[in-house]
Order: structure tokens, then C-alpha cells, then sequence
């Protein structure tokens, strides 16, 4: 079950129904065309299988689910969470063999310790300031130690910005293009360790440069 919400998380989850059609057309195959992403995920799906600390991987802001065929056929065993009841939807009906759930990253359905690795996958954008501390808990709460965190994401100056104008699809919400240093940052706090960064110029409709960060959970459990 997805909590009670805030009016901004609230604006974010109604946007992003409205928007689940049009990114199941417009991203439908999108990876196939997007080595650097290829190959960020792929490390991610290495490095997980070779910790030994399982299969077992979530996609935390999934969208419609266009990468569980991605993880699994480089051996992972994916299920996608997001926020929007609809996107949700979406992914159950065009990637029928993944489960799919309602969650919010603040307080996500799994137990301490359970998962091998987490994707967020341009997910971590929409969190505000105040509510990354709580969010980045609960990644390092889920994952065991020895166990990997990937993230991709728009590459700014942290502040605030109004996405889905451009859309014309009349729907507005918060978003952050996260400085990279700031991501590594909140992910070290955590408890993990990078184990790559990266990142990519701004290509075609793209509005910024894209960013990579690859962080190995800490073996050692905080108190």
C-alpha cells in the first residue's frame, strides 16, 4: 500500500498516471538505443550475481517496467515498485512474467536486508530535499551488506524545477536535477560505497547531462 501523502507527492503520483501511455510508447525499446545505460545496468547485474548475496533485485520507481526483461535476462530476478497506481498498470500488462506494486521509496514493502541489489532508474529526481535522508535509509535498509544500489539521473545543480510542461499533456510536479556530488554524498551517508560514477552530455530533446552512480552496500550493519 502506498501511504498517506503529501499535496506535492500527490501531484507527482496524479502526473504520472496521466503520463504512463505516453512513456509506454515513447520509451518502448529506448534501451536497446542507449549503450552507456547498457552498460551501467550490465555492471550492476555483474557485480550483483558475483557478491553471491542472491538474485533477488527491486526497481524502485519502475515505471512501466521497461527494464525487468533488461535485469533478467543478465540473470537477475526483478520487481518493479512505483509510486503511480497506473503505471503500475501498465507494466502488469506489458511485462505480464515481473510482479508490480504500489510503494513509495519513502517506505518501501520489503524486509531489512532481504534484496541483492535496487535499481532507481531516474527515480530519486523527484524527492525533495527534506525527504532524501529518510529515502536513502530505507535503500540501505533493504539491500543486504555486500549488495549494489544503481542509480541513473539528470545531472544539475540540485534545485528545484517544474517538469512535464513540455508535454502539453496538462500535468506539472516537482523535479531535482541532482549534482553528482550531492547523489554520492546522500548515497555514502547511507551506508554504501562507490564503486563507479560516470556520466554522459545531454543528447537531442535531453535538457541536461545524464549521471551514474554504482555503490556497493557497506558489509558492515550501522546501529
Amino acid at each position: 500500500m502506498v501511504p498517506f501523502m503529501d499535496a506535492k507527492t500527490e501531484e507527482l503520483k496524479a502526473a504520472h498516471d496521466v503520463l504512463a501511455e505516453f512513456y509506454a510508447d515513447r520509451l518502448a525499446g529506448a534501451l536497446d538505443h542507449m549503450p552507456a545505460e547498457r552498460a551501467v545496468l550490465g555492471l550492476f547485474c555483474d557485480l550483483t550475481l558475483a557478491a553471491g548475496v542472491g538474485t533477488n533485485v527491486a526497481d524502485v520507481g519502475c515505471g512501466t517496467g521497461r527494464l525487468e526483461p533488461y535485469l533478467a535476462a543478465r540473470g537477475l530476478s526483478p520487481r518493479g515498485v512505483d509510486l503511480s497506481p497506473e503505471m503500475i498498470r501498465v507494466a502488469r500488462r506489458d511485462h505480464p512474467g515481473f510482479g508490480f506494486d504500489p510503494a513509495d521509496l519513502r517506505e518501501l514493502p520489503f524486509e531489512d536486508a532481504s534484496l541483492a541489489g535496487v535499481v532507481c532508474w531516474y527515480s530519486l529526481m523527484y524527492l525533495a530535499p527534506s525527504d532524501r535522508p529518510a529515502a536513502f535509509s530505507e535503500l540501505a535498509r533493504v539491500i543486504k551488506p555486500g549488495g549494489y544500489l544503481v542509480t541513473a539521473f539528470k545531472a544539475g545543480d540540485s534545485q528545484v524545477r517544474r517538469g512535464g510542461r513540455s508535454l502539453n499533456l496538462g500535468v506539472e510536479f516537482d523535479v531535482y536535477w541532482l549534482s553528482p556530488g550531492e547523489m554520492e554524498r546522500r548515497v555514502n551517508d547511507a551506508g554504501f560505497a562507490t564503486v563507479f560514477w560516470g556520466g554522459r552530455p545531454a543528447q537531442g530533446q535531453e535538457g541536461s547531462p545524464q549521471a551514474y552512480l554504482l555503490a556497493q552496500r557497506s558489509l558492515r550493519t550501522r546501529r
